[in-house]
């Protein structure tokens, strides 16, 4: 199960559940998803929602509690796969706008620059002005790159 927030042209943004990525992609495909507020179907684009999830074989996460029998380093190992797999998908689906981040935002949020997902760097007190503007973001540490063998 993976969890999308959806944004429509109109500014509206919300949730939407689907099976994995392909089920969002036939959804939109055959025009079954539509915007709440305004009704749009064609302007949807998908932002990744911070609870998004997938589901394994295996069981979820919530089903896998640490144990004394687990392997720590295992466990090490699987999160930093998990932080790979995410930082991938921010360099492959969000602009790099670097030191740019904020004035971006700010312009993105306010409606003079088209809405776009946008990753790069902000200060401290640049936060806490995002922070006072209510512009949602995420901050993550973006861990090294795997050396290619």
């Amino acid at each position: 199960m993976i969890v999308f927030d959806l944004a429509c042209e109109c500014g509206f943004l919300f949730e939407g559940w689907f099976k994995d990525h392909e089920e969002f992609a036939s959804q939109q495909r055959e025009g079954l998803l539509t915007c709440p507020q305004c009704g749009d179907r064609r302007c949807l684009r998908k932002v990744l929602s911070p609870v998004a999830f997938q589901k394994k074989a295996c069981g979820t996460l919530a089903d896998r509690q640490p144990s004394a029998e687990m392997d720590p380093a295992r466990l090490a190992d699987s999160v930093v796969q998990s932080m790979r797999t995410l930082q991938e998908f921010v360099e492959k689906n969000f602009e790099d706008v670097g030191s740019d981040f904020t004035r971006k935002a700010l312009k993105i949020h306010y409606g003079v620059e088209e809405a776009k997902n946008i990753r790069g760097v902000a200060t401290p007190a640049e936060e806490k002005m995002l922070d006072k503007e209510g512009i949602r973001y995420l901050k993550m540490p973006m861990p090294g790159k795997k050396e290619e063998q």
